[in-house]
């Protein structure tokens, strides 16, 4: 399958107004961190799926971890990381999606919204044809290619804190230092994100247009989320998404498919958006026209429509995007659905999804358009 095509000249270009931000560095690369933890306005979550779990090789010296009132760790020697199984629970006793015995924020979390019985938003059809005159048809963004989709990473609470400076958003980001492994997967392509899942403290760290550098990681944005709370971030604030959402508890996740159900929103992209946001979302990078879909726009698979052809894999999805739905998250190619990156994707079962056209969704109601 092609990649998407890139968010990133679009979100760049949205963001202009913001060039003229100094470059943010929130920990320097070769300095210990000792500032007491920063206050997150943003606090979202994120699931999992088979995604390597990177764990602290053993030391002599207790590796502290950040607590709601305590200074973070110093930043420490890299780690040797070593892949175990992936420490993923698809769900938990009330039903919503697990990682690593964290919730993906919590059961009444958007995220993890019902939203089958939702009004149909009056705009429903405009949206739905705008977004069809790019393309007409449901894409996975992601397959076996281990080289495709948005990769991901679990660690315990003992990992190391690393420097981040940010080269570009750094007023919108989150201060470092974060948790990231020197050796944490990168996204391919354009966009370059690394997401990883602290599983210790329940927290997730995003970055967009990540690179690994000395010590720790520079990245244009950065945005922290508390699985085990509501907030959003600031309204007008980006995250490492354009929409400023979290980006893994909207991928589609092996794991979870594998056990038969996907019990959260999916992540998508349109080519163009409107310069408006509907929350969760709280960020828009679009352009001035009231007939494109704006960021956090929330679409549903029409109840009428008929999944007794599919089967596997795309069975699962598709049974999820009735129920949950799926939010506009960023600029790219329209209907492309996000998914974490695992070999074990069967690419003929998720080749079913490219047969759904985009008339069979629908846009439910979830909240006003917000503008920045």
């Amino acid at each position: 399958m092609a990649p998407a095509v890139s968010a990133s000249r679009a979100r760049l270009r949205a963001l202009l107004a913001v060039a003229t931000l100094a470059a943010t560095a929130c920990g320097s690369a070769g300095a210990l961190t000792t500032a007491p933890p920063p206050v997150f306005n943003n606090e979202l979550a994120h699931p999992s799926f088979a995604t390597p779990v990177f764990t602290a090789a053993p030391s002599a010296t207790p590796v502290p971890t950040p607590g709601a009132n305590s200074a973070p760790p110093g930043v420490l020697p890299p780690v040797r990381a070593t892949l175990s199984p992936d420490p993923v629970s698809v769900a938990g006793s009330h039903g919503g999606p697990m990682l690593g015995g964290c919730s993906v924020f919590p059961p009444d979390n958007a995220w993890n919204q019902d939203v089958s019985s939702l009004p149909v938003d009056p705009n429903s059809a405009a949206y739905i044809a705008r977004i069809d005159s790019f393309r007409q048809f449901l894409h996975p963004d992601f397959g076996s290619d281990p080289s495709y989709g948005i990769p991901y990473v679990v660690v315990p609470g003992s990992q190391p804190f690393v420097p981040i400076t940010f080269n570009a958003y750094g007023s919108e980001s989150d201060p470092g230092p974060y948790p990231v492994p020197l050796n944490a997967p990168v996204e391919a392509g354009s966009d370059h994100h690394v997401l990883v899942a602290d599983t210790g403290n329940c927290h997730l760290y995003e970055m967009f247009n990540a690179q690994q550098q000395g010590s720790g990681w520079s990245c244009d944005s950065g945005a922290v989320f508390n699985l085990n709370s509501n907030a959003l971030r600031p309204d007008t604030w980006t995250s490492a998404d354009a929409a400023g959402l979290p980006i893994l508890p909207g991928l589609v996740r092996y794991d979870e498919v594998a056990a038969g159900v996907i019990n959260h929103a999916l992540r998508f992209t349109v080519d163009e958006t409107q310069n408006g946001f509907i929350h969760p979302a709280t960020h828009q990078a679009g352009v001035s026209n009231a007939s494109d879909p704006p960021m956090g726009l929330r679409l549903r698979l029409k109840a009428s429509f008929d999944l007794s052809p599919f089967h596997g894999e795309s069975l699962v999805i598709l049974t999820a995007l009735k129920k949950y739905g799926m939010l506009v998250a960023d600029n790219g190619s329209s209907w492309f659905i996000s998914g974490a990156t695992d070999s074990r994707w069967d690419d003929n079962d998720l080749n079913q999804m490219k047969t759904v056209p985009g008339s069979a969704f629908e846009v439910v109601q979830t909240g006003p358009i917000l503008r920045g």
